[in-house]
């Protein structure tokens, strides 16, 4: 068959879907027959078949990223399977829609002064919690204030460092006064920490209860093991065509995958990257294979020797083979970093920026400048952070060999990674998922005082430009700032950023997804489990 059959065909199965004149069983085949990969097919089917959302069934969702140690507390939220939690059965004040536009959650509407510094939100008088009880401002406010003053230990307490006060104009009404413009306060307020729960009468959270406003309510459930929840009726949104979610943590991606492939699971959040190919080849299961701003980080304790030097900072940075591995860790699911924290998919993307390349021989000569001949260090590590981590720590101490550098691989438990090696050893691998702004990263962990600067690193300049960047409204002005603040991060911080993934993870083919998909987290912003549904 010829190409331009090939296409006549393709659009006669495309239009039988979008008019329901043909089955979802027949379409694959025929599409399949004509060239197709399984995985293609079923994604021309679910973009053009008129498959309206319909309610019913338990999705049973397999994370990875899950800890004993994790908390209901949402300012010690840490790992990927709580995120999921949280998106099921909290709800946030605005939110990220699967087009990655900014949409309302808790909050219906929103506006600011000229000057972005105040900001009112208007609360959805629809919005109750599971218990029963109406969301009202008092618990917003102190769902805000839960991570603000000097005593919070919340990771997002460096992201409202800002806020001046927060008021109470009436039940369904805030203002929230910032010290300075923050035009992206309403992008910031997504942050998966910020989740709104019960207030106490004293003004403080109640956090403990697990009580949440979201889709689908808590039944039972044990951190780092998993969760059941049913359907919340009385949700304000739109969605929640489930009856029922099952979460169970599954923290070895081989596992993870062998539980889809068995149809013991309906989705799952990461795949082994490895059998990507093959896992194509099934037409029972759809491979979701997206872009996005999802980092891989190699953080520097940069108050400590020998990452207290520049010189051996940029070093480290020369002495790592991005292409290399790109193409043997993710298998081409991925995009090279540059050493610094700002996406393409972020708006105010620095263009131009020179990549940075492997080069040995100018990481022996920045050693040599440093005082050092050689130079040995360990890495921490564990496949719980992304798949592949402990193959990429280990290729990259292949590569550092040539520059004289010495790097001891230290395979790390996958349970408690997170809360005992992320930011407590000083070389380390992590993972982080998208931001939907500059700012919002930059903040979360790049910030002196952030609780989250995983590098412990401090630039005046680059703080001082932080702050202004946040507040203007030039978009002009405001991208040379984060061209500036690029450079910066590029040549004297203490973050390696060899690579942004590709979001890859992967449901069985009866599981439908929206036209577009966001890519902050897996799993559609970590909100698959209210925005898809059954076939």
């Amino acid at each position: 068959m010829t190409n331009r059959q090939d296409d006549v065909l393709m659009k006669k199965l495309s239009d039988a879907a979008r008019t329901g004149t043909i089955s979802r069983r027949s379409f694959l085949y025929h599409a399949m027959a004509a060239g197709l990969t399984a995985t293609t097919a079923t994604g021309v089917w679910t973009r053009s078949a008129r498959a309206e959302p319909k309610r019913g069934g338990t999705f049973r969702v397999a994370s990875h990223d899950g800890s004993t140690s994790d908390s209901h507390d949402p300012g010690a939220y840490l790992n990927f399977s709580v995120y999921l939690l949280a998106n099921a059965h909290r709800s946030y004040i605005t939110a990220i829609e699967s087009d990655s536009s900014l949409g309302p959650d808790i909050a219906k509407e929103w506006s600011a002064t000229p000057d972005a510094k105040e900001w009112s939100f208007q609360l959805d008088r629809r919005a109750v919690f599971h218990s029963g009880k109406k969301v009202v401002a008092d618990d917003v406010i102190a769902s805000l204030n839960h991570h603000r003053g000097e005593k919070s230990t919340s990771a997002a307490k460096s992201l409202l460092a800002g806020v001046k006060d927060v008021v109470k104009n009436d039940d369904y009404s805030i203002t929230v006064k910032m010290e300075s413009g923050t035009a992206d306060l309403p992008w910031l307020l997504t942050d998966v920490h910020l989740a709104i729960c019960p207030a106490n009468s004293d003004g403080t959270l109640n956090w403990q209860s697990g009580d949440g406003s979201g889709p689908y309510k808590l039944v039972t459930g044990e951190f780092g093991r998993g969760f059941e929840l049913q359907r919340h009726d009385g949700w304000h949104l739109q969605g929640a065509h489930f009856d029922a979610v099952q979460i169970v943590v599954i923290n070895d991606p081989n596992a993870r995958q062998t539980a889809l492939i068995a149809n013991e699971v309906d989705a799952v959040t990461q795949l082994e990257l490895k059998t990507l190919a093959l896992l194509g080849q099934d037409p029972s299961i759809k491979v979701l294979n997206l872009p996005s701003g999802t980092a891989i980080t190699m953080p520097m304790h940069t108050n400590v020797a020998p990452f207290d030097n520049v010189d051996v900072r940029n070093a480290m940075k020369l002495a790592i083979n991005r292409k290399d591995m790109i193409e043997k860790i993710t298998f081409g699911a991925a995009s090279p970093g540059n050493d610094f924290h700002h996406s393409p998919e972020m708006p105010y993307f620095p263009k131009g920026i020179p990549q940075r390349e492997y080069d040995p021989d100018q990481a022996r000569a920045l050693l040599k400048k440093a005082g050092l001949d050689r130079l040995k260090v360990d890495l921490s590590t564990a496949d719980s952070v992304t798949s592949g981590a402990v193959d990429l720590a280990v290729l990259f101490a292949e590569h550092a060999k040539a520059a004289g550098i010495e790097v001891n691989v230290v395979r790390e438990p996958n349970d408690r990674y997170w809360s005992d090696v992320w930011l407590k050893k000083p070389f380390c691998i992590a993972q982080w998922g998208a931001r939907p702004t500059p700012d919002l990263m930059y903040s979360t962990a790049y910030k002196d005082d952030a609780a989250w600067n995983e590098s412990k690193w401090n630039n005046p300049r680059f703080n001082e430009l932080l702050l202004k960047a946040r507040a203007e409204l030039n978009d002009s002005l405001r991208a040379e700032m984060y061209r500036e603040m690029a450079m910066i991060s590029r040549d004297d911080g203490g973050t390696i950023l060899p690579m942004f993934l590709n979001l890859v993870f992967a449901s069985r083919s009866n599981v439908m997804q929206p036209e577009k998909i966001a890519t902050n987290w897996a799993l559609d912003g970590a909100r698959g489990t209210s925005r898809w549904w059954f076939e």
